[in-house]
């Protein structure tokens, strides 16, 4: 029987993804065995600061590359949004689940109905804090890292008045209930690939065993999203926000561009066909960077 073995980070929501790419083959292949390799990344380890300060994206990536590289595993589980923007030709992103819910919330202490204003809202993303302001302008926010089990535990023993957090990390994980506030992406764009599951794989493995996985729409969504931050050189430290929305092969894209020179920042919308993804990402991309340059 052929053995296929799946890394994944060590958090509960990273091993819960992993678990659904695993049932997903043992279901549709009865000849092959899954097993998941756990691994603590860099970026699950430096918990005391903020993810630009340390390196980005990459480090929670760099230890399940080397177990792809070096045949230990045979493919990784990840969220799209922690994923680099440029990924190595060796280990392509191979398919793209079908999308969870996509938007921020606003989650509030267990029991607690209204936020708290003398307390800073826990949240360590300038692209959402910048969008938190337009909404609670005289909200204080404050870093907070860790899975997310560790920040609920933060914000319950009364380090905050709330957390923004990922609508799609909390469902996949049970924890549904602990929503106060659904942002929606007119308001509060999401990180590009936000409720997407990406399996990344080596350029020289057959994958038929995951034929079907692969979501359409998702992937367009995700390309066009990942072509405009690509485009703006946004990592996880730049506050740039992407979030398609594919509807009858036409999308509609929302894009956030941050200068970090001025601290000026643009949303913007285009609209495209679905086939055109990465050109419609760039393009939105060039015309964001373009209309901050004219405030300068």
């Amino acid at each position: 029987m052929r053995k296929v073995v799946i890394g994944s980070r060590e958090s509960k929501l990273a091993v819960v993804q992993s678990e659904m790419v695993r049932d997903y083959i043992r279901e549709n292949n009865a000849d092959i065995q899954v097993e998941i390799l756990t691994m603590k990344t860099t970026g699950d380890k430096i918990l005391d600061r903020t993810l630009d300060k340390i390196g980005g994206k990459g480090l929670f990536v760099k230890e399940l590359d080397k177990a792809l590289m070096e045949r230990k595993t045979e493919l990784s589980v990840h969220s799209l949004k922690d994923m680099p923007m440029e990924v190595p030709e060796e280990l392509p992103l191979i398919a793209f689940s079908k999308r969870e819910d996509p938007r921020d919330v606003l989650v509030l202490p267990k029991g607690v109905t209204q936020l708290d204003t003398s307390k800073p809202i826990g949240c360590s993303s300038l692209r959402r804090i910048l969008q938190l302001k337009e909404i609670f302008p005289d909200m204080e926010c404050k870093s907070v890292r860790g899975n997310v089990q560790t920040r609920l535990k933060k914000l319950d023993d009364g380090e905050y008045s709330g957390l923004l957090l990922a609508a799609a990390g909390l469902k996949r994980l049970g924890l549904e209930d602990r929503i106060a506030r659904y942002f929606e992406p007119e308001e509060m764009i999401p990180a590009a690939g936000q409720g997407i599951l990406a399996i990344q794989g080596r350029k020289d493995v057959d994958y038929s065993y995951l034929k079907g996985y692969g979501d359409e729409n998702a992937t367009y969504a995700a390309l066009a999203e990942r072509a405009f931050v690509r485009y703006l050189n946004g990592g996880c430290s730049s506050p740039v926000a992407a979030h398609a929305r594919v509807e009858d092969g036409q999308i509609i894209l929302r894009g956030l561009y941050y200068d970090e020179n001025t601290g000026n920042y643009e949303k913007g919308l285009k609209k495209g066909s679905a086939e055109a993804a990465e050109e419609l990402g760039i393009s939105l991309a060039k015309e964001l960077q373009e209309r901050s340059k004219a405030y300068v």
